[in-house]
């Protein structure tokens, strides 16, 4: 999932810190999740990849 989170913004060009703006967490957790050190929730996850404009099972694929 770390890596195609950092491949989606890499395409959309889309920066950590404005996804993290669009999904309402801080870019800090942002980056604790593309690193791999925290598992987003369910929630948050669903947040992700609807402003990524994936689907869940895209985004942990």
């Amino acid at each position: 999932m770390t890596k195609k989170i950092k491949l989606l913004l890499k395409e959309k060009g889309i920066s950590q810190t404005e996804l993290a703006e669009n999904v309402g967490v801080s870019q800090a957790m942002i980056s604790y999740i593309v690193k791999g050190f925290k598992a987003p929730s369910v929630t948050l996850l669903k947040r992700i990849s609807d402003y990524l404009g994936v689907t869940m099972d895209e985004l942990v694929q």
